[in-house]
């Protein structure tokens, strides 16, 4: 009796967990993925087998510059595996300047270490992305009652601390919902003020944080990943203090 029971208690937890959608199944469901999987979707492929990158990618790495206008997509399919450029993308606005967000309606777009922690698909901006700010950082360093929140990569135009990227949402929509759908739950934002090896943005920064001992401090470990990325193109590691400092690790 007890091992027909086991049989049939079985039996319906295997179905009920293969009856489960996948999670692109799930986003498909929203009128919005759907129709921008069927409008990129084919030509995302195109794209990945003209790079001679493998679909879809497992993992992906975002990472932007504030100053130089950019986000870029890094993918790869095994932690063994280094990461390879698949596309960089137009940021169409900039809100605040350069440095870390630190408070409520400051107007900032955050700089650091972040993660995407939520899919939107219906957002009022077409799709979006939402990142973990304030991290654990964020919450040490800025504002205590009003750090701020809701930050997104997103569609349209607009921001007051978003990273917007017009229709190009779309790629990045379905390039994190597959990497999602193969395991990558926690997928990698870094926000750097600046790209570092462009020596005019370089200078830019420097002449901007040149008397805030503070702020350098803060921009040279946001510094010490980016050169880490360069020269690896894996991520390092990096933890936070108690002061709420990143610490940078290869």
């Amino acid at each position: 009796m007890k091992a027909l029971l086991f049989s049939v208690l079985s039996f319906f937890a295997c179905h009920f967990l293969s009856a489960q959608p996948s999670f692109v199944e799930y986003q498909r469901a929203f009128p919005r993925v759907a129709s921008a999987m069927q409008l990129k979707e084919d030509t995302l492929k195109k794209q990945f087998a003209k790079a001679g990158l493998q679909w879809p990618a497992r993992q992906i790495y975002i990472r932007s510059f504030k100053y130089d206008s950019q986000l870029e997509v890094w993918v790869r399919n095994n932690d063994d595996e280094t990461f390879k450029l698949f596309k960089t993308y137009r940021v169409c606005a900039l809100a605040g300047t350069l440095g870390p967000k630190r408070m409520q309606g400051d107007y900032q777009v955050p700089e650091g270490f972040y993660y995407v922690n939520k899919f939107i698909p219906n957002s009022e901006y077409n799709l979006a992305l939402s990142i973990n700010y304030p991290n654990i950082s964020d919450k040490i360093l800025s504002d205590g009652q009003r750090p701020g929140s809701g930050i997104y990569i997103h569609g349209s135009c607009i921001t007051v601390g978003c990273i917007p990227i017009m229709d190009q949402i779309q790629d990045l929509y379905i390039l994190a919902a597959n990497a999602k759908n193969n395991g990558q739950d926690f997928i990698p934002v870094h926000i750097f003020p600046v790209r570092f090896n462009n020596p005019n943005s370089a200078d830019y920064l420097d002449k901007l944080i040149r008397d805030d001992e503070e702020l350098q401090v803060f921009e040279k470990k946001l510094k010490e990943a980016y050169d880490y990325f360069e020269k690896e193109k894996k991520l390092p590691l990096i933890s936070i203090n108690k002061k709420g400092e990143y610490l940078v690790m290869d």
